[in-house]
């Protein structure tokens, strides 16, 4: 079981804040085709990866990166400063 964080549009567009998902996911794209794959309000969401940064135990990574013994994995647009 891995925790699933969402946040701001990401969010909105799941409906969800988080959930708990039991995946067999080697990496975080595959964990994004398995959410992917379960409803369109997860397609929605994750139609652009290029508009979404991720993070695996709030360390910032990549999509290849391995879920291998990550406990949580956190979705969220990038950051903008000011």
């Amino acid at each position: 079981m891995i925790d699933v964080l969402y946040f701001a549009w990401v969010r909105e567009r799941i409906g969800l804040p988080r959930e708990r998902v039991e995946t067999g996911a080697e990496t975080v794209a595959d964990l994004v085709a398995e959410l992917t794959a379960r409803e369109e309000r997860y397609a929605a969401a994750f139609q652009d990866l290029s508009a979404l940064r991720v993070a695996i135990d709030q360390e910032l990574t990549d999509f290849s990166a391995p879920l291998a013994g990550a406990r949580e994995v956190a979705f969220f647009p990038p950051m903008t400063g000011g």
